[in-house]
Formats: structure tokens, sequence, C-alpha cells
């Protein structure tokens, strides 16, 4: 995985995790990346602080696998770490039950909420133009929290 730290044109800096920088030019070319804050499309790579690897003899401090994992440049408070972390099992606990339908989401909703096919929970991926678009014709969408890899992506 590659971080890329983001900003849109309205300067919101973010973070956008992805499986190559191919893939993140292909999500950028097709529009598929939005400001969490504004929801602007216009996204690019923002300056970013090299990563540079400790010497070889140098010891590194490792965290248990229950310790919260930094997500920002500053310390999160434990509030803000029991509340991401809340939000997080939950999204899990939603998709358990629902099915992946990569870039069909539009289209599959669609038939749902027009009554071409049966009601399931299902998630996926849809440009911000294709989610626009379903909520003006009232279909029922919702942006999920975190970020969810297809399933043949996953290791």
């Amino acid at each position: 995985m590659i971080v890329y730290d983001l900003a849109c044109i309205e300067g919101h800096r973010f973070e956008g995790w992805f499986g190559s920088s191919a893939d993140y030019e292909d999500q950028r070319t097709r529009g598929l990346l939005a400001c969490p804050t504004c929801g602007m499309s216009d996204v690019s790579k923002a300056p970013m602080a090299p990563a540079v690897p400790a010497k070889g003899n140098s010891r590194q401090e490792v965290l248990p696998p229950e310790a919260p994992r930094p997500m920002a440049n500053t310390p999160m408070s434990p509030q803000v770490q029991q509340a991401l972390a809340a939000l997080a099992k939950a999204q899990a606990e939603a998709l358990k039950n629902s099915t992946w339908v990569g870039d069909r989401f539009a289209e599959e909703t669609r038939k749902m909420h027009y009554g071409e096919r049966d009601e399931a929970p299902i998630h996926g991926q849809a440009s911000l133009a294709e989610a626009k678009a379903l909520i003006e014709e009232g279909v029922a969408v919702a942006l999920l929290p975190f970020p969810v890899a297809p399933p043949d992506k996953l290791n």
C-alpha cells in the first residue's frame, strides 16, 4: 500500500491509501477521489516529507498489536481513538451481511430502488457524480467512513 497526502483545491488535506501509484492515477482520472471535508473532486497529491529509514543499528519502538495505531501527525485523544475504533467496528459489522458489487454499485442500487431486483445490503464503488445522481433521484445511499478494499484485492 502507498499512502499519499492529498489536498483539494480548497486547501483541505487528507490521506489516501492506494495499492499502487497507478491505482491513484486511475482513481484521480476517473473522478473517484473526493475531499472528505468539502466533497470537491479536484484532488491532487500534496507535498510530503520523504520517509527516511532508521539506521540499521538503531532501536525501533514496536507497538503491541492491541495498541492504537497513529492516524495523524499529531497524537489523537483517547476519546477520538475510541470513537474511530467504534466506527470501524460498526462498519465491519454492517458489511458482514453486505455483498460487494464493485463499480456496479450505482446500477444495482437503482435496480433495488425501482423494484427491478430484490432489496439486499450491498456495497461497492461509485464516482462522486454517480453518488450525487443517486441522491437526486431519491435513492438511499451512504458513504462509508473508512475505505473498503475489493475482495479480490485483499491479502
